[in-house]
């Protein structure tokens, strides 16, 4: 694949009580008006994380549209696994015209750093708001994967039901001097998007010689091949660079990371890491959205396919 970088898309300016920094983990969503949405994680002055929303122009997503002036989805009640911030990875219109996202809710632990599950919200009006389903996860922790069943994505699967790829594990490591979480992608499915098995089938191992974990995939079907776009975890050094994968069912995925061709950039916004890729088709052309250094401290940017 051969990308060329056309900048960042937006930053946070500071003014909002709920963005006063980062903007993390784009994720792409097709309003009903033709819009192209992208969900957005932001930070208070706390460091306390919200799921809020940048609408660009289809034709041109570097032209900013319209920027949430509140979140869509706020943090859980004290004591909830999303009561320190809440993360979208998946946002999917299903054929009944609901609005599903799987975010990710961050629990603050004592013996470890952090406990990161799935819980899901929905919207009835195309994603201006959302509600919570229930208020504890849809991916519990479970005796296979304890401390990890996060950075999910989800497709509609054929005959009903939907289909979910995620990230999960039970370690952690020091690298580096900082105790780092160990965890590969995995896969299940459900017939409702609410009751899903407690444990996953690995479907893309990690290669604990130069990484320890994986970022949320983005995964396109393309009536035969699937495509799974991700972030790789390097050990040494430690940050983030994008791996890219094939698979004929989404089960058996061969990786093909060279392919990928979106690397940090010698100087500036993404000079120290890449993450969080998120491909999309818009008037024409295919976009890549994704997060630069420090997990989008410094907002979030556009790549264009070359054809």
């Amino acid at each position: 694949m051969d990308w060329i970088k056309r900048g960042v898309v937006w930053t946070p300016s500071g003014d909002l009580w709920w963005a006063r920094k980062y903007a993390t983990c784009p994720t792409p969503f097709r309003r009903q008006d033709g819009t192209l949405r992208l969900f957005i994680q932001c930070r208070d002055e706390n460091n306390v994380g919200r799921i809020g929303y940048v609408d660009v122009d289809p034709e041109d997503p570097l032209r900013v549209l319209k920027v949430s002036d509140e979140p869509v989805l706020d943090c859980g009640a004290p004591g909830a696994f999303d009561d320190n911030g809440v993360f979208q990875t998946t946002v999917i219109r299903m054929p009944d015209g609901r609005v599903l996202m799987y975010y990710v809710g961050f629990e603050l632990c004592h013996h470890i750093r952090y406990r990161l599950l799935t819980g899901l919200a929905v919207s009835h009006d195309d994603g201006d708001s959302f509600q919570r389903v229930k208020a504890t996860p849809v991916l519990e922790r479970s005796s296979a994967e304890m401390y990890f069943r996060c950075g999910n994505f989800v497709l509609p699967r054929q005959g009903g039901g939907v289909r979910m790829w995620y990230v999960a594990g039970s370690e952690w490591e020091e690298i580096d001097g900082k105790s780092m979480p160990i965890y590969d992608i995995r896969y299940i499915e459900s017939d409702d998007g609410i009751t899903w098995p407690e444990e996953g089938r690995v479907v893309l191992p990690v290669d604990l010689a130069r990484e320890h974990g994986f970022g949320r995939p983005y995964i396109i079907d393309e009536a035969g091949l699937f495509r799974m776009f991700y972030s790789i975890r390097g050990r040494f050094p430690r940050a983030y660079h994008l791996g890219y994968a094939e698979s004929p069912d989404g089960l058996n995925w061969t990786r093909k990371d060279e392919e990928m061709n979106l690397e940090a950039s010698a100087e500036g916004w993404d000079s120290e890491s890449v993450e969080y890729s998120a491909v999309v088709e818009s008037a024409g052309r295919t976009f890549c959205f994704y997060n630069g250094n420090d997990f989008g401290v410094t907002g979030f940017g556009l790549a264009e396919l070359q054809p």
